[in-house]
């Protein structure tokens, strides 16, 4: 910290004068040190469950003690995210796989993936009203879906299987809007995902018909349409690599207690979601949190979950979602670990 003397002068009299409030304050001349000596890292999250281990960690004040101040940034999609990660405006974020898959089959070599927090498999579905029972019943209807979202490909792997394909009409719809379009009447059915999941699932006259456990790629790789990953811009973290060992045992302390203590998460976490308490309970137990053991396991390449990857961007061709499939193993940076 670059002080003039007389800024230290004026600042080392106004802390010897308030040595009572600073301790009340929980402030002392070691925490004000550690906070000047911070390294600051810009976090892209948002309202979405794969940001809470981050969100979570910052509120604690686990992130402060290890030296490290996050300055949250909120993002309506992930590929908004990711242009920001491109353009050098975020070091570290939580982000859908689709997006960066996107990315990798343009050959961005901007970021990589260092982590995996969760598998969400039971708070993203496909509802639909009462009265149709099956995706069979699907046909002639209009179904509302954030184009280009993990939802989205939920939408066209349940149709393509179930031979729908060209026979629903699938509208694109911005997730904060779906519940509204259910009200209103111009879809009949809608794919979605927390926060949005657990207000379709709350109306009266909609049902949930399928969940991403029911997507062709998780019985075998445990692999969602769009799963949780957590990304490092190359050029910051190159520079910063003790501070991402540091953020990562910190952000996996953060899993744990999402894990073992969601009851004592959920009551941070409602500042961020604004749901209810039951709800944030709920819906923090529907997702399964990985440790930071378990990080090596299921990067490894090759293995069972980037496999699942790649079968997911070779998906997203046949879907013509991207043009061609990268090899995902090439972004994977287990080094921080």
């Amino acid at each position: 910290m670059n002080l003039s003397r007389r800024k230290f002068l004026h600042t080392s009299a106004a802390l010897s004068a308030l040595p009572a409030a600073a301790a009340v304050g929980g402030l002392s001349l070691s925490g004000i040190a550690r906070a000047a000596d911070a390294t600051t890292v810009q976090y892209g999250g948002s309202a979405w469950l794969g940001h809470y281990p981050a969100y979570l960690a910052m509120k604690s004040g686990a992130l402060s003690a290890a030296g490290i101040d996050q300055q949250w940034q909120s993002f309506g999609t992930s590929s908004a995210r990711m242009s920001a990660v491109l353009s050098g405006g975020i070091d570290i974020a939580c982000t859908g796989i689709v997006s960066a898959q996107a990315l990798m089959a343009r050959g961005s070599k901007h970021f990589s993936i260092v982590a995996v927090p969760e598998s969400f498999g039971r708070v993203e579905g496909l509802f639909v009203r009462d009265g149709v029972n099956s995706l069979q019943d699907l046909k002639g209807k209009k179904l509302g879906v954030t184009f280009a979202s993990s939802a989205h490909l939920l939408v066209l792997d349940l149709l393509g299987s179930a031979g729908l394909s060209n026979d629903v009409t699938v509208l694109n719809v911005p997730a904060p809007e779906i519940p509204g379009a259910i009200q209103s009447g111009q879809i009949d059915a809608a794919a979605a995902w927390t926060p949005q999941f657990n207000r379709i699932r709350a109306m009266t006259g909609m049902r949930l018909l399928a969940d991403d456990t029911q997507f062709s790629l998780y019985k075998k790789y445990n692999v969602t349409p769009g799963p949780d990953v957590l990304i490092v811009r190359n050029a910051w973290a190159e520079k910063n690599a003790d501070v991402v060992r540091k953020y990562l045992k910190v952000y996996f302390d953060a899993c744990q207690t999402l894990r073992d203590k969601p009851d004592e998460a959920a009551r941070t976490l409602v500042g961020l979601t604004s749901m209810s308490a039951l709800d944030q309970i709920e819906t923090i137990k529907g997702a399964e949190w990985y440790s930071h053991a378990q990080q090596t396991q299921l990067l490894k390449s090759p293995g069972s979950y980037v496999d699942g990857l790649q079968r997911l961007a070779e998906m997203l061709v046949t879907y013509k979602q991207i043009d061609k499939a990268p090899a995902v193993r090439q972004w994977i940076n287990t080094s921080y670990l």
